[in-house]
């Protein structure tokens, strides 16, 4: 069995006296794709803070190929290995998809002072950023949008560009907060044939509501509700289990979802 990349001890995290996970335990192995489920309020974006640096831990700890990370500052965090996109895209709205693509290579680098300098000039010797660069908007289908702002793109290519910068950050983690939220049917499975390509070798950790999405990307999927880890297995397991069902089928109904069958 492969040693786990990423690893959750004890986590647990309040807001005053309001507990919003308690006693969270996961071990994510290298290549695995985990989802992360649950209802609203259940505490899987506080997870996700957690995980980058954005917030720290009242409790248990966070370790990255067995190196302690949880309390690091977000920029720590991205250069040792873990990337995130946002359900609202985070983009650098005046800069094109290339350049955009290549400042997040800096970032990652720690030249991070060079993103003031006219990018073009900054990068004009470094063969391998423009090279990931390259890959990324060809893999993306991007290439031919290449010199377009990044905050004039359609929706689903703004989506794509903000997983792009966590892959050109060099992160061998992703975290990626509902990627397909607000697309079509038609839109989530062509962008989903593209993020495929770029995260291949990428560890990813998915939270996600179209179920559909979930059922079909996840090696396992773990269930939050109530900031507790009700369970964590692979999808069969999960799709059977009654518990699972009971906290969550609610929600779907509301939304007007059906339980993957």
């Amino acid at each position: 069995m492969s040693q786990p990349i990423l690893t959750l001890n004890q986590i647990g995290h309040r807001f005053g006296a309001t507990v919003v996970l308690s006693d969270i335990n996961l071990a994510v192995t290298t290549g695995e794709t985990l989802a992360i489920i649950g209802p609203n309020g259940a505490g899987k974006s506080t997870l996700f803070n957690l995980i980058s640096g954005a917030m720290r831990p009242h409790t248990g700890t966070i370790s990255l190929n067995g190196q302690a990370i949880q309390g690091l500052p977000v920029q720590q965090v991205t250069r040792r290995g873990i990337g995130r996109s946002f359900q609202i895209s985070q983009l650098f709205d005046s800069l094109t998809v290339e350049e955009s693509i290549i400042a997040a290579s800096f970032w990652q680098s720690g030249m991070g002072h060079q993103f003031w300098r006219p990018l073009r000039g900054a990068v004009a010797e470094q063969a391998g950023l423009m090279a990931r660069a390259e890959a990324l908007m060809a893999a993306l289908g991007l290439t031919h949008k290449r010199q377009t702002l990044a905050g004039a793109l359609p929706y689903a290519d703004q989506r794509a560009l903000d997983i792009a910068q966590a892959v050109a950050s060099g992160a061998s983690v992703l975290l990626l907060d509902e990627p397909t939220a607000g697309m079509s049917k038609a839109q989530t499975a062509q962008f989903l044939s593209r993020i495929a390509e770029i995260t291949k070798d990428k560890t990813i950790l998915l939270i996600e509501h179209d179920m559909s999405v979930v059922f079909e990307l996840a090696d396992r999927i773990a269930v939050l509700v109530g900031g507790e880890l009700l369970a964590c297995d692979v999808p069969q397991a999960v799709r059977r289990n009654p518990a699972v069902q009971a906290a969550y089928l609610g929600e779907w109904r509301q939304e007007g979802e059906s339980w993957p069958s």
